[in-house]
């Protein structure tokens, strides 16, 4: 993650947080734990909660449990957070997601936590994350939205971290790659 400040009055919405609980399929009591030790003692799918408070905790899931548990959170974001409707193709679903990213985050004002940006390109693009969440965390979200909305006429989508740029290490952004 990186390190921006998150202003107090951000939040985000319930049903965007159960995210970790899903992707958290045999360990759902430990995802409960982690929410509740961090200033989320329940979790109601319309409530909303401090943006800090869930950054914290899918911090500490990232460093107790691992990044591949962190990567199958974000995987689980499209299933619980709330989405544009009219979504039906995969660069529509990627060029959506900052939208999406505004709709389930609130008490946010000129930018101050970042989000998404897509840049299209000839079977493919690439999608800039300048957000406080983790790496591995905006890897799977990006590759349930490519696994979801996979074009009909391609086998299959590659999401890779662009060599360049990363949070993790203290960069500003990070990039992935997107081809199919």
């Amino acid at each position: 993650m990186n390190n921006r400040v998150i202003p107090p009055e951000v939040q985000v919405l319930g049903q965007s947080i159960m995210a970790m609980v899903g992707g958290m399929e045999l360990l759902k009591s430990r995802a409960m734990k982690i929410l509740a030790e961090n200033g989320i003692p329940t979790l109601e799918p319309q409530g909303w909660y401090p943006m800090r408070n869930a950054l914290t905790a899918i911090g500490s899931i990232e460093q107790k449990i691992g990044p591949v548990t962190m990567r199958a959170v974000g995987r689980k974001v499209p299933e619980h957070a709330k989405f544009p409707p009219e979504i039906r193709t995969l660069e529509e679903a990627l060029s959506a997601l900052n939208v999406a990213y505004q709709m389930n985050h609130r008490g946010q004002q000129s930018g101050n936590i970042g989000g998404y940006r897509f840049e299209t390109a000839p079977h493919g693009g690439r999608m800039i994350c300048d957000n406080p969440y983790p790496c591995n965390f905006d890897h799977g979200i990006i590759e349930a939205l490519c696994e979801r909305f996979r074009p009909k006429d391609a086998m299959w989508v590659r999401v890779e971290h662009a060599p360049l740029g990363c949070r993790q290490k203290g960069g500003l952004d990070c990039t992935y790659l997107i081809s199919w």
